[in-house]
């Protein structure tokens, strides 16, 4: 392994924790419980479920390869 595939290496382990913190931060904004409308609420809680709909369906795909 040559110094420049380990330097590329390095820098996509950084890349690759930065974009997740910024996705981490950018998935955490919106409206407190408080100042949603409810409509705001369900649609809120609508889609909290489909993210864990969607994450149980990744776990059941893994187990199956």
């Amino acid at each position: 392994m040559n110094a420049d595939q380990i330097v590329r290496m390095i820098m996509r382990l950084f890349m690759r924790k930065a974009i997740n913190q910024g996705v981490n931060v950018a998935s955490r904004r919106g409206k407190p419980a408080e100042e949603m409308t409810p409509a705001e609420r369900q649609q809120a809680r609508q889609a909290r479920q489909s993210a864990k709909r969607a994450r149980q369906a990744a776990r059941m795909m893994r187990r199956l390869r």
